[in-house]
Order: C-alpha cells, then structure tokens, then sequence
C-alpha cells in the first residue's frame, strides 16, 4: 500500500483507539470505583452493578449505529468520524467529574448512567465508521491487512488503558486508587479525544465513497432504514456472524481481568499483567491473520475461530480457574486469544463488503451494535450471574453455544475477499466507472 493510504489508516486507527481506551478503562477500573457509586452489598454484587451500567451502554449502540451510519452514508466517512471522538471525549469528563456516594447519593451513578449512554452512542457508530473507512481506504487485494488495524487499535486502546492501570497500582495505594485515583484515566481519555478530534478535521474523505455514484442506492435513500432492509438478508447474516465472535472477545479482554482476579484467585496486580502481556501479542497477531485473509479468504479464518472457540472454550476457561501464577495464566490467556484472532482480524472488513457504498456505514453498524447488545455487551454481567448463583462453569458453555451458532453462519456464507467495494449492489450492465477499473488492474496485477 502506498504512503497515502497508511495516513489514512493511521488517522482512522489513532480515533478508534482512543475511543476504546475510554470505553474499556471503565471495565478495567470497575473493582475500584464500583464501591464509590454502590457501597452496599459484597465485591460480586458491586461489580454486577457497575456491570449492569456497562451493558446499558452497549444498549445504546444500536441507537449509535443508526445515528451515525446514517451520517456516514449521507455526510461522509470523516464526518461520522468527527462526531464519534466528540460524544466520547463528553462522556469520559462526565465519568471523571461524577460525585461519588458519599457526596451525592445515587446521583453520581446516574451521572455514570448518562455517561455510558454517550459512550455506547459513540462507539455504536465509531465501530461502522472506522471499519468502513479502512476497508475502503485500503489498496486493492490488502483490505484485510487494512482493516485489521480496527482491532489493532481497539487493543492498542485497551493496551493503553492495563498500563496505565499497571503504572497508577505501583505508584498508588490502593486507597489513594479507591479515592480518586480510577479518575485519572477518564480525564487522559477526554484529552486524548480532543487531539484525535484535530486530527479527524484534516483527514481524507475515501475515493471509493466519493466516486460510486450509481450502486443500487437512490440518493435519497442513503443511510436510511428503507434501503437497509433492501439488504436484510446481509444485515442478518451481520449479526449472526458477530455473535459468537463478540462473546469470545469480549470474554477474553474485559472480563479476562476480573475472571482472574475474582475466580482463579490472582492478585490484581498479576491479573491485569497478565491481560497486558497477552494483549500485546494479541495486537500484533491481526495484521499477520489480516493479511493471510488477502492470500486464502476471509472464511477459512472464520470457520478456524469458531472450531476452536466451541471446542477449546469450556478447558481453556476450566483451567484458568486453576493457573495459580503468572505464565499458566498467561499462556492459556494467548492461546485463547489466538483462537479470537480469526474473528477479530477480519471481521471488520467481511461485514463492510457485503453492503453497496450508499448504505454500508448504517449496514454495518446497525446489525453489528444489535449483536453486540445482545451479546457482547452482556457477556460480563451473565458472566457474574453464573459466578453469583453458583454455576461459573455455565458461562463457558455459553460462550461455546454461541460460537456454535456462529460457525454454522460461517460454513454456509459466501467468500467475500475479491468483491470490488465500488460494484457491490451496481445494477447488472452498469458501466464501470474509470477509478473502479484501474482498481480491478490494479488488483490483477
């Protein structure tokens, strides 16, 4: 890929990874604020309840992706872009401001409530905007290696947040982190928005939405509902094929934390170096599976990740309940994640290409933020509620069921790796526009 196309995903990547390092310090610093908005009842009950605050923010996503997939179709990729990193950078100097219990009674919760809804509208429309930006930003033939960065910069966020949770525990008493300390990532995060807001001022609108003018999608029905449920059948298959990903993810990264800490018994300190360490490497695994996908398919991936997912799920999980130290838990926590990386990697590109130009923001972000409700969002809390009555083990079945269900989707769906993003949804016998057939040379070549 040339320089021009790299400034693009560098732009697109650093937005993304700042919105998820402030969507994700809020799971990571829950054990030391939960009893700063919830003092009553044990450690379990505390984190549901800040859990619970968690997962409404995911029911905001699909508000968020209707919103601005909406704004991306009929606006631009950069200006959905723009208006993502701005409710973010809102929502964490509400959460770093909110007055605790003592100070306000419930309504430092309620402040935390309008928080995560902010943050679940942003991130509702952040996923779409930067999958389809980097899709379509991308060189021909290197979309996967391109929209591999979506996770790469997810993680990045959440590496971003576990060091900076690394660093405030040794310089910290875990008093001073009780107090006032789990603020200090909120107010990081708000900066960080506000250079990222910059930034996405001065970014490229993609050539593909710029030039695709006739794609099946009247001009006025851009982003809009109507032309969505013309391409139903892909924005079911969407959810459908998020499904077990989202929850293998979503377990293995926010709830990886707090499983070693509350179940398998690991000091926060070792839980959270854990997850680190492994989220390193899991970072620098999606531009390697991004770019095999380029070579060998988007479904091979997919079909590998859910094989393993529902087979490995339930002795993975089982055993890191008993690692007792540092690398047991480590080791199982990369060969997890490795697992996810055939979800992950690509994910981001597969379900961008299934949609025409006209409606692929709001296709991709709404099917995607439902399944992410339904399932990611609650992972953690169902999670906590087979911990709290006395069937954890539950949970791992779950995660496998779900994996299950994604991997009959995977077996059955069309390759997607040499679709021209440009062509998808044109009438039969339109003329290829100029720029789409240097593209196709390109590609060739």
């Amino acid at each position: 890929m040339g320089r021009e196309h790299w400034k693009k995903i560098w732009v697109g990547s650093a937005g993304n990874m700042v919105e998820w390092f402030d969507w994700f310090v809020y799971a990571s610093f829950a054990t030391y604020f939960a009893g700063a908005f919830f003092p009553e009842g044990d450690d379990t009950a505390k984190l549901m309840n800040t859990a619970g605050i968690f997962a409404v923010g995911f029911f905001m996503r699909p508000v968020g992706g209707w919103l601005l997939g909406r704004v991306g179709d009929r606006k631009g990729r950069k200006a959905a872009l723009t208006l993502t990193v701005t409710l973010m950078s809102a929502s964490a100097l509400l959460i770093a401001v909110a007055p605790t219990y003592a100070v306000a009674g419930y309504g430092g919760a309620a402040v935390l409530l309008v928080a995560r809804l902010l943050q679940g509208l942003s991130v509702g429309g952040e996923y779409a905007a930067s999958a389809t930006y980097l899709t379509e930003a991308s060189a021909p033939g290197r979309r996967g290696l391109a929209s591999s960065f979506q996770y790469v910069s997810m993680t990045a966020g959440q590496i971003l947040g576990l060091g900076l949770q690394i660093v405030l525990q040794r310089t910290m008493s875990a008093e001073t982190l009780h107090g006032w300390g789990w603020r200090i990532p909120f107010v990081v995060g708000a900066l960080g928005a506000a250079v990222v807001f910059y930034l996405r001022r001065n970014m490229l609108e993609t050539e593909v939405y710029e030039e695709t003018a006739d794609d099946g999608v009247a001009r006025g029905d851009k982003g809009t509902l109507k032309a969505l449920w013309a391409h139903r059948r892909e924005a079911f298959l969407v959810v459908a094929l998020t499904m077990g990903g989202t929850v293998a993810y979503y377990t293995y990264t926010t709830y990886l934390t707090k499983y070693l800490s509350n179940s398998a018994g690991l000091p926060k300190q070792t839980a959270t170096l854990v997850s680190f360490c492994a989220l390193i490497v899991f970072a620098c695994l999606q531009p390697l599976a991004g770019r095999l996908s380029d070579r060998i398919g988007r479904r091979p991936l997919l079909v590998t990740f859910a094989v393993g997912s529902t087979l490995l799920t339930v002795p993975i999980m089982t055993m890191l309940k008993h690692a007792g130290s540092f690398w047991p838990a480590l080791g199982l926590s990369l060969l997890a994640l490795l697992v996810v990386t055939g979800y992950t990697s690509i994910n981001a590109c597969v379900k961008a290409e299934l949609f025409p130009t006209g409606i692929r923001a709001l296709g991709v972000a709404l099917p995607y933020a439902i399944a992410n409700a339904l399932f990611g969002g609650t992972a953690e809390y169902v999670a906590l509620w087979f911990k709290d009555s006395g069937a954890e083990s539950g949970y791992y079945w779950y995660v496998a069921g779900c994996a299950a269900v994604s991997l009959v989707v995977y077996l059955t769906m069309r390759e997607t790796r040499d679709i021209d993003l440009g062509r998808v949804g044109t009438p039969a016998g339109a003329p290829v526009p100029p720029a789409r057939k240097a593209d196709a040379l390109d590609s060739a070549s």
